[in-house]
């Protein structure tokens, strides 16, 4: 039985994310995949990667169906919640108002703003905070 440290997660959590975006289709699947790579907790958690991580035809690929069914049932904070939430109405998966990014700290903010604008198909990869 191999055991995995908490320092070998940290290792194979930008791999995952990096895998996910990699084989996600071009459009919503990429942004949201990339806004979870980017936001890298949920990806670390075990639920989520359990719910939402497949590997289909030997690629690890997003199964976005499988998380909003356990979104409240995986033990996230409040404020991955509400992330997750909203990068699954990105998707098209679930009801989160947007009054959700209320919730959201200002790095899961900035997160959420080039997710937005990669979906609007514009390259704003430089988004800052107001002033």
């Amino acid at each position: 039985m191999t055991t995995t440290t908490a320092a070998a997660e940290e290792v194979d959590v930008p791999t995952l994310g990096k895998l996910l975006v990699q084989s996600a289709k071009p459009g919503r699947d990429r942004t949201a995949a990339q806004a979870l790579a980017e936001e890298e907790t949920l990806l670390a958690h075990q639920g989520v990667r359990t719910a939402l991580v497949v590997k289909e035809g030997g690629r690890m690929t997003a199964r976005w169906e499988g998380l909003m069914g356990r979104l409240y049932t995986l033990s996230l904070d409040d404020v991955q919640r509400a992330f997750l939430g909203l990068v699954l109405s990105m998707m098209g998966i679930g009801h989160v108002p947007l009054t959700a990014v209320e919730s959201l700290d200002e790095r899961r903010l900035l997160i959420m703003q080039r997710a937005l604008c990669r979906l609007a198909g514009n390259d704003c990869s430089e988004v800052h905070p107001f002033e």
